[in-house]
């Protein structure tokens, strides 16, 4: 549980009152907490059926992505990316969590309702690269694409 615990203690760092924050996550029935973006992350969340393939993109050129969050109906998936990239984003159909805006995050290691981890947090603060996930979701959308018009790449 060690991983889990360093990973609580860095995503309470961004709440309000942080042991206010971890008592009452790891007290509540529904497991999740609101935590605000823009400290030490910012999301990035794309319909499922382009960030499914992003994340298997990013899986295999990288060892471990930054966090990654996914809806219970796998409609959203949210890639957590360094401050001040929701500011900056520029891409169509994407919704950014930055600055003043508050995301719902489950407690590492166990399910939630409405959202869960595909990739937790570990604890050390790593974030997927914003140029590296826009590479990824280009080589997914022209995967998708080639599929759709019946082509296989």
């Amino acid at each position: 549980m060690t991983g889990a615990k360093t990973a609580v203690e860095w995503l309470a760092s961004v709440a309000p009152d942080p042991d206010a924050c971890r008592w009452e996550w790891e007290r509540s029935p529904r497991g999740v907490a609101l935590l605000p973006a823009g400290k030490a992350w910012d999301v990035l969340v794309l319909p499922g059926e382009l960030g499914y393939p992003t994340l298997d993109v990013l899986t295999r050129v990288l060892d471990q992505p930054g966090p990654v969050l996914v809806d219970f109906g796998d409609n959203r998936v949210g890639f957590f990316v360094p401050p001040g990239t929701a500011a900056r984003w520029l891409g169509t159909g994407i919704r950014t969590a930055g600055a003043g805006t508050w995301i719902v995050v489950p407690y590492p290691g166990r399910a939630a309702r409405g959202v869960r981890w595909l990739v937790p947090p570990d604890g050390s603060g790593t974030l997927t690269d914003p140029a590296l996930l826009e590479l990824a979701m280009h080589e997914a959308a022209a995967a998708l694409a080639s599929e759709g018009d019946g082509r296989r790449s």
